[in-house]
């Protein structure tokens, strides 16, 4: 399918409602050891990773087109590879966090998510990576941060036993096809689950 980007208006939209979602969803946990669908990860180490993912994408902005997501990516290595050594970026940085409450980490999550989305539209066309020769700009990479949200706001609702659904699945699976050009595209079937299915998680996954 063709790799059109959405409208930057409904993926803004888009990615302020995964980031209310998550905070949302965060406020029901009484118990942040819960398993949820991200492998090894307890409930808390999401949070973790969500407010060292939000606090990384401004980094890579600062950086922008040379951040060491950049160059990593510039590395054309299979996706694989990528993932991998993504995961050990994301296992580092959660080794080192502060000492934190499940819900401190998803404020400071939230405020850096807030303050991401307020510096996208000035700096949309900006070029940010390259991968196999095709290019991203900001505005790109955005797609694959509205996913981020969306997907780990699935976690959490899941960990809960509750269920997260974008309003907007067509959006999410466009800019799935946008921002994240080194994974499979999403395809067949309901959009969303469409996506779950290509990051890997099982639509039906539930807690123990």
């Amino acid at each position: 399918m063709e790799r059109t980007p959405p409208d930057r208006r409904d993926l803004l939209r888009a990615c302020r409602e995964g980031v209310v979602a998550i905070c949302e969803l965060a406020a029901h946990f009484s118990d942040w050891s819960v398993p949820t669908p991200c492998r090894e990860w307890e409930a808390i180490d999401l949070a973790g990773h969500l407010r060292c993912v939000a606090e990384n994408f401004h980094e890579y902005l600062n950086d922008a087109p040379s951040s060491r997501l950049s160059r990593l990516f510039a590395q054309d290595a299979p996706a694989a590879l990528l993932v991998r050594q993504l995961s050990r970026q994301n296992a580092a940085e959660l080794a080192v966090l502060p000492p934190a409450t499940g819900r401190e980490h998803i404020v400071a999550f939230a405020v850096s998510a807030e303050a991401y989305a307020d510096r996208l539209p000035d700096v949309w066309d900006e070029a940010y990576l390259s991968y196999r020769g095709t290019k991203l700009t900001a505005g790109d990479y955005a797609g694959a941060v509205c996913v981020e949200w969306h997907l780990h706001a699935w976690d959490l609702a899941r960990a809960l036993d509750k269920d997260h659904r974008p309003s907007r699945p067509d959006v999410i699976e466009a800019a799935w096809r946008t921002g994240v050009p080194h994974l499979p595209a999403p395809a067949g079937g309901d959009r969303w689950e469409a996506v779950l299915r290509a990051s890997g998680r099982a639509p039906d996954w539930q807690p123990t």
